[in-house]
């Protein structure tokens, strides 16, 4: 069936491999990419496909009223992926309204865009939510978070996606618009911004320098890779309950340091460093506030009522991960150096 489907954030981590996927999969659909192109979002991701007759780039800001307007009347879109977000904790405790603008202001902004364009005929329509474990808030040493676990989020960035959730709930209960949400662990793979702890990692032990870990390195994550939870989110837009929430877990669970640990004897072997050399560079820094100490998320209604499955463990993901940020230096450094943004302020400035 042809669809118009629209993905923002597509140019961000998580956000170009699934429009990667889609685009691959479905050649009968036709996919827009919806970016504005911050620090985290980088064209050079989707390379492979941009010249992809099924594929569109539009660059823009999903808290422009006009413009999202603007795209739903031109393109005529049956679905939208949302996946657009600030994401990154440490900059939410320092710049909380960007995150408040961003993850609940323009998720607002796209829902009334698709409720005024599908004009209550919500026929063969979809708004999908991509969200986060962290909006349940913190686990203790035991249990797993449910979809129906109580909200509970502890940083900016968690509760403006936990009111980015009950938004998306309330225009499907109020307006009786067709959603779907899925809530997600920490991701890892290929084109993550070096920001995030494994990323970071990887590029500071190659560049011998120190690895920060936040307090004892005792906080304990479930991992999940980024083409899998792409799998994820392809099932559950096709096959997903509307008005149903999905939880996406690796099945993964590492505490930091033990990651860290996994993560530089890999790096090692890679180099051919001698063993425990880049263990060395660990430092451990103050923690920040906030800090959660452990999410594991139960996935068995996305297994059990969809048939999704994870398709590797951390110990063969990272091993992929790591290949590919090896292979890959000229990507990482403009990502360090800025180059790329500056590219696409020039590129872009006046579309």
């Amino acid at each position: 069936m042809k669809k118009n489907i629209l993905i923002t954030g597509g140019a961000g981590f998580i956000g170009s491999h699934v429009v990667r996927l889609f685009v691959n999969k479905y050649p009968e659909y036709n996919i827009y990419n919806l970016d504005v192109l911050t620090y985290a979002g980088n064209l050079e991701n989707l390379t492979d496909i941009d010249t992809k007759e099924n594929y569109k780039f539009l660059k823009g800001d999903i808290t422009d009223i006009e413009f999202i307007s603007s795209i739903f009347k031109k393109y005529n879109f049956d679905a939208v992926i949302h996946l657009a977000a600030e994401s990154h904790v440490d900059r939410s405790i320092t710049n909380p309204m960007e995150f408040i603008n961003t993850n609940i202001v323009g998720t607002v902004v796209l829902l009334n865009a698709a409720k005024d364009a599908w004009k209550d005929n919500f026929n063969d329509k979809l708004f999908y939510h991509v969200s986060t474990d962290e909006v349940y808030g913190s686990l203790g040493e035991t249990g797993f978070f449910l979809e129906t676990t109580p909200y509970d989020p502890k940083s900016p960035y968690s509760a403006s996606k936990a009111s980015s959730d009950h938004l998306v709930r309330a225009y499907n209960n109020t307006y009786k618009m067709p959603v779907v949400i899925s809530n997600c662990s920490n991701n890892y793979g290929s084109h993550q911004f070096p920001e995030k702890l494994i990323p970071l990692s990887i590029n500071n032990i190659k560049n011998n320098k120190a690895i920060p870990i936040y307090g004892k390195g005792d906080n304990i994550r479930d991992w999940l890779f980024v083409n899998d939870h792409a799998r994820a989110i392809d099932v559950i837009f096709h096959k997903g309950k509307q008005g149903d929430t999905y939880n996406i877990g690796g099945i993964n669970e590492w505490t930091n340091l033990d990651l860290i640990h996994k993560l530089c004897d890999v790096m090692d072997k890679k180099l051919s460093r001698e063993a425990g050399a880049s263990r060395k560079l660990i430092t451990f820094v103050t923690d920040r506030a906030g800090h959660d100490k452990r999410y594991a998320i139960d996935a068995s209604k996305l297994r059990n009522e969809l048939g999704w499955e994870p398709s590797l463990q951390f110990e063969e993901g990272i091993e992929k991960t790591v290949d590919w940020y090896l292979e890959n230096e000229t990507w990482v450094e403009n990502i360090v150096s800025g180059d790329y943004a500056k590219y696409y302020d020039n590129m872009y400035k006046d579309r």
